[in-house]
């Protein structure tokens, strides 16, 4: 098990470098460790064009001691109004469960999840109300909505 723990820590220690350097001035996606190498703290910058152009959310990233063999556990720690996103900040998307493969990286996996937000799964919501809106002009307004709703709770 220990050599299980220290390889996913060298996997990790890669995919800090891989992040490092892709760092641009306007880097849409980044990571790095908060407390120790198996949990870490992302950011993603919604795509341009999108209705999350010019927004920012933080993700939180818990990988397993198996890591690259097992997914992270990733969540939005800024409240996301999205349809695969429920109210816990827990996304719904298939790397992250049946379809992960140990080739993703940190890196790869925010850039999924950002591309998530502009083309969401509908057929497997996790809000029904951002799920029945989407597409629709109202969309923005509920983002809107949310977003007011969640900074007053702040």
């Amino acid at each position: 098990m220990a050599s299980e723990g220290g390889d996913s820590v060298k996997r990790l220690q890669s995919d800090l470098l891989d992040m490092m350097k892709n760092v641009t001035v306007d880097s849409s996606v980044s990571a790095c460790p908060v407390t120790n190498m198996l949990e870490w703290i992302g950011t993603i910058r919604g795509g341009k064009g999108t209705v999350y152009d010019g927004k920012e959310y933080k993700l939180t990233l818990e990988f397993p001691s198996a890591y690259p063999h097992k997914p992270p556990v990733v969540k939005f720690k800024t409240p996301c109004y999205h349809p695969n996103v429920d109210q816990h900040g827990n996304i719904c998307l298939d790397i992250l469960k049946e379809n992960w493969s140990s080739t993703y990286t940190v890196r790869s996996l925010l850039l999924s999840i950002q591309s998530l937000l502009a083309e969401p799964n509908n057929d497997s919501p996790l809000n029904a109300d951002a799920a029945k809106y989407w597409n629709k002009e109202i969309y923005k307004k509920e983002l809107e909505k949310f977003e007011s709703m969640m900074a007053k709770k702040i």
